[in-house]
This record gives structure tokens, sequence and C-alpha cells, in this order.
């Protein structure tokens, strides 16, 4: 695909980001009032690498973006930090990763020199499990969720509140969860933009660019998982399985929460959060 030039500056200035694990006091950009409709028109011919240059123009400082260390993580790390090498990367680290993910995380972090900020549930595994039980061993819906609103919503909001975000880079995929098949590549959830710059990829897509660029997949890829999370709620694809994501959360749900918008109720909840 030909290179679409659809940068445009917000601000007139060159993005810029603070090392270190503390949230940035400096004045973030100013969060664009964009005409998603227009917008998604004008990026529909765009290509991963565009979105993303486009996104540090538009957001400035005010971009970040999320990962969750799995199977094909390094995809999106490397494609982004090539334009913006210090972006800000939110890590909800929920304790029950396995061990494998640590090492994967360690690994890519020191590699591709990753400005990692780690975030987690002010409950630690322990007290969590004392208060409310192994939530995940209940196998409802509703215990599901709870556990994600605990280990991972939560953090995940609160560390855009304190990375002062206007703008979050996610690496979902049309192909992965009925919910995603319905994204556009700039969206908003809740008070903040969301882009999506590998959303048309496919599997092949994904081998080819670890291929080209000498990437690691996630040690679990070679045990049979196409999707890892918590070690309590992932397992290897299935013959029956239709898609990556159904080896996930005991087959009852594909979405941990991180993605799926905020009821008004829960955004305000979320934000005027002290935890």
């Amino acid at each position: 695909m030909p290179h679409i030039d659809l940068l445009h500056s917000v601000n007139g200035t060159q993005a810029t980001f603070v090392q270190g694990s503390t949230p940035r006091h400096s004045p973030q950009s100013p969060k664009p009032d964009l005409d998603l409709q227009a917008t998604n028109q004008l990026l529909s011919e765009a290509n991963a690498q565009n979105l993303v240059e486009w996104s540090a123009t538009t957001f400035g400082d005010g971009l970040v973006m999320s990962t969750s260390f799995g199977i094909q993580a390094a995809v999106m790390l490397h494609l982004v930090t090539q334009v913006v090498p210090h972006i800000p990367i939110i890590w909800v680290d929920t304790g029950y990763l396995p061990a494998e993910t640590y090492r994967f995380a360690e690994e890519l972090t020191n590699r591709l020199h990753l400005n990692l900020k780690v975030y987690q549930s002010p409950l630690t595994p322990a007290r969590m499990e004392a208060l409310y039980g192994k939530l995940w061993d209940k196998k409802d819906v509703d215990s599901l969720n709870q556990y994600d609103q605990i280990r991972k919503v939560e953090p995940m909001q609160r560390a855009l509140l304190e990375l002062n975000a206007t703008a979050w880079l996610a690496g979902l995929r049309r192909d992965q969860t009925d919910h995603r098949r319905s994204l556009e590549k700039v969206e908003l959830q809740g008070n903040f933009y969301k882009v999506h710059p590998i959303l048309n990829w496919n599997s092949r897509d994904i081998y080819h660019y670890l291929t080209a660029h000498d990437l690691p997949y996630h040690p679990y890829f070679d045990k049979g998982y196409v999707s890892v999370g918590d070690w309590h709620s992932s397992r290897p694809m299935m013959a029956e399985d239709e898609g990556e994501r159904d080896g996930r959360f005991h087959g009852l749900k594909q979405e941990c929460g991180l993605h799926l918008p905020l009821s008004p109720e829960a955004a305000q909840s979320l934000d005027s959060s002290t935890l």
C-alpha cells in the first residue's frame, strides 16, 4: 500500500515522553475534537505505520499504548516504538500471569528499550482471595467480571488518568472476537480515543511481520496457545474452537473488559477512584 500523508499537528510540536515510572506532570497535548466518521474515512486506506504516525502527531504527549505481553505482543511493541520510541507502554500485571509471561516481558522490554509503566490492583492476590474467594473458580460470568474489574479495568483506567492520556494504541484485530469485528480504526471509549493500527490484520500478517523483523512469539505458542492471559483462565486452542479467544475465561466470554465501553456510571466511578 502506498504511503498516505495523514499527519497533521495539534500543537505544532514533536511528541516527547518522560522516562521512568512516575506519572507525567508536564502539560499534555490538548484533546482534539475529532469527527470520528470523517476521521475513519480519511484513514480508511492507511496502513498500520500510517496510523501510528498519525496518532503520534495528532495526540502528541497524550498518546500511550497498552500491552498484555501476550502471544503476538512483539508486533505492536515493535511497530509502535519504531515510530515513537519512548511512548509510555501500560502493562496491567494481574499478579496471576504465567512465569513465562514475566520472562517474555523482561526479554522484550530489554530488547526494544520499552518505556514500560506497570500497573496493578491495590488489592494483592492474597487479599482479594481472602475477601472474595477464587473468583475464576466460580466459573460464572458475574464472578469473572468482578475479577476483571478488580485486577484489570480499574488499574487500566487509573493508568490512563495518571499518565495524562488522551488516546491509546491497542493491538486489537477484527478477526479475534465478535465485539472487535464492529470496531473502527479510531474509536472513542469513555473519555479516551482508541486507535487500532492492526485492526485489519490476520494471523498471516502477524506471522510475516514477526518473521521479517526476527521477533519472538510468547513461549506458550509452542504449547498450542493462540491467546494467553492469566494462568487460571487460559488454555491451548482445541479443534472445536472457532476463534483464538475461545480458550480464554473458560469459554464463558471473550473480552476481559479493558476494551469494552464503560457505562456512564462505571466511567464516573473509575474516574473518581482514589484506589
